[in-house]
């Protein structure tokens, strides 16, 4: 049986594939532990300063969760359901949106439900001009599971919000860019393409610096406004010891590119 995740590291890039083509690249479980165990490997590896991730085939980034797999924790009840299903799903989404590298999705074809999710919980999105976007929980009787009640509406509004995930239908990607799903649409045979040359332009700059803003906006967001200067200031304080802010305003000083270690 293939594995449910492939991941390949070039030039710093993990390339993260979710690998269930023939499923339309649902989210089982076995597929969400390998991510989790993947980003675990990643976040380790100072070599690697960005992370894609995208789907397999033609057709879909992830058409959402396995509903066979769901449907037969739902029969074990509320309990079991929970646990193995809405907290797997939302580690998942939590650990995309706090992790310390940027993750950026490739969106490929179809993301639905839990692949919408990934989508709204990664720092930066690419779709390419074949996607399709939906939250079509709502047809099966639930409500999102994975994050999508909480974090689309801070993307897109409440009202927008409420629109896609009580009518359930699908949305192109140029209205997922409209609000703020995805940061650029792109022909789909130049979406990887674009999406390295989306990560390049960060990661050419301090992995610190990154890091930093990556926490400060993620804590932030949720909190008063008071409460995320306070984390802003905090995640700059921890750069002042280091080398990478005294090389960025030498190389300012001296009109020159700046030299981080690792970019």
């Amino acid at each position: 049986m293939p594995a449910p995740i492939l991941l390949e590291i070039t030039d710093g890039i993990a390339l993260i594939t979710l690998n269930r083509p023939e499923q339309l690249n649902a989210l089982n479980y076995a597929l969400i532990d390998q991510l989790m165990a993947a980003l675990d490997r990643i976040e380790g590896d100072a070599e690697v300063r960005a992370v894609i991730l995208t789907g397999a085939g033609e057709r879909a980034f992830s058409a959402g969760a396995d509903i066979h797999e769901f449907a037969g924790s739902v029969k074990q009840g509320a309990a079991v359901a929970v646990r193995d299903f809405v907290r797997r799903g939302q580690a998942m989404t939590a650990r995309l949106e706090a992790f310390k590298k940027p993750v950026i999705a490739a969106i490929n074809g179809l993301a639905f439900g839990g692949g919408c999710e990934i989508a709204e919980a990664v720092h930066l999105a690419v779709a390419s001009d074949r996607a399709q976007f939906a939250k079509p929980e709502i047809k099966l009787g639930m409500p999102p599971t994975f994050g999508g009640t909480q974090r689309l509406p801070r993307l897109a509004g409440r009202k927008r919000a409420l629109e896609l995930l009580l009518a359930g239908d699908p949305f192109p990607p140029e209205h997922a860019r409209e609000i703020g799903l995805v940061n650029q649409v792109v022909p789909h045979d130049q979406l990887l393409t674009a999406t390295r040359e989306l990560a390049g332009r960060i990661t050419r700059h301090s992995p610190g610096s990154v890091a930093g803003t990556i926490t400060a906006v993620t804590r932030g967001l949720n909190m008063p406004i008071a409460e995320g200067l306070l984390v802003e200031s905090e995640q700059f304080a921890a750069l002042v010891p280091g080398r990478d802010l005294t090389e960025g305003l030498a190389a300012w000083k001296e009109r020159r590119p700046a030299r981080y270690v690792g970019a």
